[in-house]
């Protein structure tokens, strides 16, 4: 056989490649946010991986995200084709780099078809060409929900957000966890009281949007950079320093709108705030679950209310883990009209990542199977066959080894794939309708009836 030629196959820089048991523990965090996200009547939907280009870059929605282009490799009969024809902008394709962007389309196209305030959830891969490095990819899996109303959207949707945060980090049982919550117009209006320009709003709310990572210095230098005088920077400065109980918080908020000039929109940031806060507390979250961070901006611009970033606790460096906010304008772009909406977060390929490399999670074994029917003797397989179906009816996983090879070989194949027990038949045993059950963890081997077999498996596996 001629050498094959040399072939690269390593996978893609930030492209990730999971390992069985970490699949799996990728997809019972998928199943138990599904079933968060359902226990609030959201419904899925899926969108195309590729969008036109024009959708992607809509009033410049892509913010940072370095999007990644189609142009379709074809041989030189079909090559000539498209050169003759010459392609139009709007022909452009590209792969998305999230969810919301897409929504937008989603709904315009559909627009006859939903029912409003619409809420959906939807668990696609998303790709992003920024550099590859620990923690990010460039093909990862985001986990997102949004309701979207036509012309208004109650805020108590806003307030849901925390509840169902809460929810799904209390079920995959990472440890404490803290909401943060404000509001855009809060800091808006605050900017505005302090006499910063208009045009240089949305510019200073992205640099406060990088205090966490930078710290205050860099702030201070990059907002005076931005023609912040010093005395504005560090009044901004001050106020997103603002920490406390949630309800001290909002006292000083109110008093800021009291007493500042040009308080309009601060002071409906502030009433919003309180609004949410109160259906947060409403809705059960435990008042250490959340908190009022002043600092918290979300750097996309098509936010314009409530945002959110959770951390967590004793983990900070592993950053916002979900995060989200309020948009006024974004879905309604393609449309023309008010369609807003708020909307959550996880990039659960980036999390799980952090979260294995941080020991808080651990990945499944690499099968689902927590039986093995032991290959004793090939004459018996069709008993090993019969008996394996029986477990798989009464709700066990099985893997039948089909392959002859000595009983401690089974053995350690099995309990390289995770598998607990081990289901030994013989001809001795296959006589008297009895089966000897190993747990490999314990090392325990007992007699068991064939008939009783599947209770027995079940009550150990409890």
């Amino acid at each position: 056989m001629a050498r094959a030629e040399k072939i690269n196959f390593s996978t893609p820089s930030g492209f990730p490649e999971f390992l069985p048991g970490e699949k799996r523990l990728e997809l019972y965090l998928l199943d138990t946010i599904r079933r968060v996200f359902e226990s609030y009547g959201f419904t899925p939907i899926e969108t195309p991986a590729v969008e036109r280009l024009e959708v992607l870059q809509a009033k410049g929605n892509q913010g940072d995200n370095i999007i990644y282009g189609i142009d379709p490799i074809l041989p030189p009969n079909r090559q000539a084709e498209k050169d003759k024809s010459g392609e139009t902008g709007s022909e452009a394709r590209a792969l998305k780099f999230d969810q919301t962007v897409p929504l937008a389309a989603y709904i315009a196209r559909h627009l006859n078809d939903l029912t409003f305030p619409f809420a959906r959830y939807q668990m696609d891969v998303v790709f992003r060409g920024e550099r590859a490095k620990d923690g990010r990819f460039r093909q990862f899996r985001q986990c997102d929900i949004d309701v979207v109303g036509r012309r208004e959207l109650n805020l108590l949707y806003d307030a849901q957000m925390p509840a169902i945060i809460t929810e799904i980090f209390t079920a995959i049982n990472i440890g404490d966890f803290i909401i943060r919550i404000n509001n855009r117009k809060i800091l808006t209006g605050f900017f505005q009281s302090v006499g910063i320009e208009a045009d240089k709003i949305k510019s200073c709310i992205g640099i406060i949007d990088t205090l966490e990572k930078v710290g205050e210095n860099k702030v201070k230098q990059d907002l005076e950079k931005d023609g912040v005088s010093s005395e504005q920077a560090q009044k901004i400065i001050d106020f997103i320093k603002i920490r406390g109980a949630v309800d001290e918080v909002l006292d000083k908020l109110k008093y800021f709108a009291q007493t500042m000039p040009e308080a309009e929109q601060f002071n409906l940031g502030v009433t919003e705030l309180e609004t949410v806060i109160a259906g947060v507390r409403n809705l059960g979250v435990p008042e250490n679950s959340f908190c009022i961070d002043l600092s918290i901006a979300r750097g996309l611009d098509y936010y314009t209310g409530t945002v959110y970033e959770t951390t967590l606790i004793g983990h900070e460096a592993l950053g916002s883990i979900c995060s989200g906010g309020r948009y006024e304008e974004l879905v309604g772009v393609f449309l023309g009209e008010k369609m807003p909406g708020v909307g959550i977060s996880i990039g659960l390929t980036r999390l799980m990542s952090r979260l294995l490399k941080a020991g808080i999670l651990n990945t499944f074994a690499p099968t689902p199977a927590q039986v093995m029917v032991v290959n004793m003797q090939e004459d018996l397989m069709p008993l090993y066959l019969k008996i394996s179906q029986q477990l798989r009816q009464a709700g066990i996983n099985v893997v039948t080894s089909f392959d002859k090879r000595g009983i401690g070989k089974q053995f350690q194949l099995a309990d390289k794939q995770g598998i607990q027990f081990c289901v030994i038949i013989g001809a001795d045993e296959a006589a008297v309708q009895k089966s000897s059950l190993k747990d490999l963890k314990s090392g325990e081997q007992v007699e068991v009836s064939l008939e009783n077999l599947a209770e027995e498996i079940k009550s150990r596996l409890a």
